[in-house]
């Protein structure tokens, strides 16, 4: 796992009942605990998605894998801000987020594996993760596609006459694609009525696949995209949790109350390539690449919390303790059994049988 180390300024520390102008309580910045609990879930994903990449180059992961290097703080801080009943739904990076919500590693290995103890039954990969228990309401593979879904979702939950709300989770590559453009201008007209609690999360991580944004879209002012839908919003820095976990909070709040959807845009870097068979990287510098690892949020977190005391030696026995966690998802993942062929035609719309497919194949040759 890679992160950086060394001298950091410290932050001021709020006193415990200090609020924002909206009347938020703002997280304490030495509720120390707390955040090496947040050190922890992130060390587990960085060390799941290495773990998922070798995988998937030893030939174990089918379909196809993209992981969340880089990213971590932007799911950790605004999941945090999750409630039971929310719902959350992301494109296809979605480990992080299903980890968060509290899907087990090994059930989203095995998934990964394509097993049958896997989160879906081996039936999702990668890129497909649900678990509506945990209000992950599922991965994407389709550029886009789920952005109207997380939309209705919202209005769905309003009609409802609940206060939960919808994060949904975008690319910058997604934010050019028409789904995108006719699902906010719902969001914003439904929203003057209060009823479309979504908060839109752009990860800008730089790139959609190989093109750069100053290369994909004249506005590479994303988040201002959303004004010509009536849709406040604004930035954070996606590689500081502390940053990324006040603004959730804050603006989680807002969209709970208004029922107005609210859009950030969190500036970050994937720092993984953007998928695992993606290995010669051209479109962007190594030099580029290693300045971003100056700013890799893991190793901020780190620096933040000797700065505030935690003595390196635990921060070892945590990153022990989770490499443990996720030797033991591979370890699962790698023994659990293959779907049994009646999977098939199990949750899905039309059943069959599975004679029934084989007399049907043969007839056909």
């Amino acid at each position: 796992m890679a992160t950086t180390r060394g001298s950091a300024k410290k932050r001021r520390a709020d006193g415990p009942g200090d609020t924002n102008p909206d009347g938020v309580p703002v997280l304490e910045r030495r509720d120390t605990e707390k955040l090496v609990g947040y050190y922890r879930q992130m060390v587990i994903i960085r060390l799941f998605e290495e773990a998922s990449q070798r995988a998937f180059r030893q030939g174990k992961v089918g379909g196809y894998l993209h992981v969340y290097i880089g990213q971590e703080a932007v799911a950790t801080g605004f999941l945090d801000a999750h409630r039971p009943g929310d719902k959350v739904i992301t494109a296809y990076r979605d480990h992080a987020h299903a980890l968060l919500l509290g899907s087990t590693p090994r059930e989203v290995m095995a998934e990964l594996f394509g097993k049958a103890t896997g989160l879906v039954k081996g039936k999702g990969g990668s890129m497909h993760l649900f678990d509506v228990k945990n209000d992950m309401m599922g991965g994407y593979g389709i550029v886009g596609g789920h952005i109207p879904l997380g939309v209705g979702m919202a209005y769905a939950l309003r009609y409802q006459g609940t206060d939960n709300i919808v994060q949904l989770y975008l690319g910058d590559g997604a934010i050019n694609n028409g789904a995108f453009h006719e699902a906010a201008n719902l969001a914003g007209l439904w929203g003057r009525d209060g009823m479309n609690p979504c908060l839109f999360i752009v990860e800008n991580n730089q790139y959609g696949m190989g093109t750069s944004v100053e290369r994909a879209t004249a506005m590479t002012d994303l988040a201002r995209k959303f004004d010509s839908y009536g849709i406040e919003h604004e930035k954070v820095d996606g590689m500081d949790l502390e940053a990324v976990m006040e603004c959730a909070h804050r603006v989680a709040a807002r969209v709970r109350e208004t029922g107005k959807p609210y859009a950030v845009e969190a500036i970050t870097y994937r720092i993984a390539p953007h998928g695992a068979a993606d290995f010669l990287e051209r479109y962007r510098t190594k030099e580029e690449v290693r300045k971003w690892r100056e700013r890799d949020p893991i190793g901020l977190l780190e620096r933040k919390l000797i700065d505030y005391g935690v003595e390196e030696e635990r921060l070892e026995a945590i990153r022990a303790e989770a490499k443990e966690v996720v030797d033991d998802a591979v370890r699962f993942a790698d023994e659990s059994p293959e779907p049994p062929l009646e999977e098939l035609y199990t949750d899905v719309y039309a059943e069959e049988s599975v004679d029934a497919s084989r007399e049907a194949s043969a007839a056909r040759r």
